[in-house]
């Protein structure tokens, strides 16, 4: 489509035409009415370079030289990735295949159940094997000639429910840089949507796939109503759990080359207004190659865009304080964690009436992240405080027999396990205040009983 359009503008003809008395002496002979046909029969609409286009002299196409030459229009090339130059070469073949009893899918199948269970190692064998030769899912392929299975995502769809779960995805190790992976998911997209109601995808991510399903489209808040879902997939223990929508209207096989093309159109209005592209000579004061320190300021292209050195200072600052990174990682740990799901975002007061009338400083793990994005924690203890405070609301709140306390009691342990894995903040196991805030009982009770160590 992109090459068609680009041909299309080199080649347009200039809307214009001559004046008859001027142009009858210089006009070669016109060639007959017969073959004017049966040419144009062959060419479809297009007119014949040797005729006149029948346009008024004052729709005349502008030259942009004064040299009386016509200008070349630029050539913007967009190149296609590895993954889609293979596939029209006919290197390699996307094939949907189902358990429906044939040779040939029975082998696509098998190769698909090797893959999954190499690349992923901590999936146990016999469940892959079941899902996959399971006639309920359905698996898109990457197929190299004679049938070697170099990538594939395993799916079920559920369409009355308007969603799919995808239940694995894998690219062989050694194929892993030439887009197999994010062409697949395109194949997928277009194959689902164009042969079911489907319009949502749910799947489970470990902490090395959440990266590549974020540039996939998929995005861990997920918005599907869960009366569609729960109870549907299966929940994975150290799983995050993400969704992906997908657009009526969107062709995703093109989207790459028509994001190029949009990008191309930005940079062609933005580049008349900007003078990056320029480049400037070198500083007179280097001119015999004695390279010595000169003010920026002394250079007049540097002065016309406003620069000063404060500007310098305030970009080399860090953006966040000493603490940003590792308070990060322990939070998305917390929040990743399979009993962190009552704790994720605020307690919606529709469901739960009087839930603010007794919980009058309540806390959620999303308004944390909030939080520490503005920098709101200046020190390990005070995100451990908040985390206390969670867990503080759920126990004044709920029962000790309920899912939630339950849940809350697991959680804990499990933020305490990551504390004691960062040295400098062992001091936290020790702050008599924050251990008993966050169990409720005294710091010595616990330590003598060997629940903090």
């Amino acid at each position: 489509m992109i090459n068609d359009a680009v041909n299309s503008q080199q080649g347009h003809p200039a809307h214009g035409q001559t004046d008859e008395s001027q142009s009858m002496e210089t006009q070669p002979p016109l060639p007959d009415h017969a073959a004017v046909q049966e040419q144009a029969s062959r060419l479809g609409t297009r007119r014949l370079a040797s005729r006149e286009l029948n346009s008024p002299s004052h729709m005349k196409r502008l030259k942009t030289t004064s040299d009386g030459e016509d200008a070349k229009p630029r050539t913007i090339p967009f190149p296609d990735k590895p993954a889609v130059v293979e596939e029209e070469a006919g290197e390699i073949e996307y094939h949907v295949i189902n358990n429906d009893g044939t040779r040939e899918s029975f082998i696509i199948l098998t190769g698909l159940k090797c893959l999954f269970q190499k690349q992923l190692p901590k999936m146990p064998k016999d469940y892959i094997a079941r899902l996959v030769y399971d006639r309920a899912h359905l698996s898109i392929a990457i197929i190299k000639h004679p049938l070697e299975v170099v990538g594939g995502i395993c799916f079920r769809s559920f369409p009355s429910r308007t969603f799919a779960e995808i239940v694995f995805c894998a690219v062989a190790s050694d194929q892993q840089v030439k887009g197999y992976g994010a062409h697949l998911m395109c194949h997928l997209k277009d194959y689902v949507r164009a042969t079911s109601p489907v319009m949502h995808f749910l799947t489970y991510a470990d902490n090395y796939a959440t990266g590549y399903f974020q540039k996939q489209g998929f995005s861990k808040e997920v918005t599907l109503d869960p009366k569609l879902w729960m109870g549907c997939i299966k929940d994975y223990e150290g799983g995050t759990l993400m969704q992906c929508s997908m657009l009526p209207r969107a062709r995703y096989l093109e989207a790459g080359r028509m994001l190029l093309k949009q990008k191309e159109t930005i940079l062609s209005i933005i580049r008349p207004l900007s003078r990056s592209h320029v480049v400037h000579p070198p500083p007179t004061q280097w001119a015999g190659g004695n390279i010595t320190p000169i003010d920026p300021m002394s250079i007049p292209a540097i002065r016309a865009t406003g620069w000063c050195p404060a500007m310098d200072e305030l970009a080399r600052a860090p953006k966040h304080g000493p603490h940003f990174t590792e308070l990060r990682r322990l939070l998305y740990q917390v929040q990743n964690h399979k009993q962190a799901w009552p704790f994720l975002h605020p307690v919606n007061k529709d469901e739960v009436p009087d839930y603010y009338t007794v919980i009058t400083e309540p806390m959620d793990l999303s308004t944390m992240e909030e939080r520490l994005m503005q920098d709101g924690y200046a020190e390990p203890k005070e995100l451990i405080t908040d985390m206390q405070l969670i867990f503080r609301n759920c126990k004044l709140y709920n029962d000790s027999t309920t899912v939630y306390s339950k849940c809350a009691v697991k959680l804990e342990k499990y933020m305490w396990s990551l504390v004691k894995e960062v040295p400098e903040w062992l001091n936290l196991l020790e702050d008599a205040s924050i251990v008993e805030g966050v169990y409720g009982w005294p710091a010595e009770y616990l330590y003598a009983n060997k629940f903090l160590s």
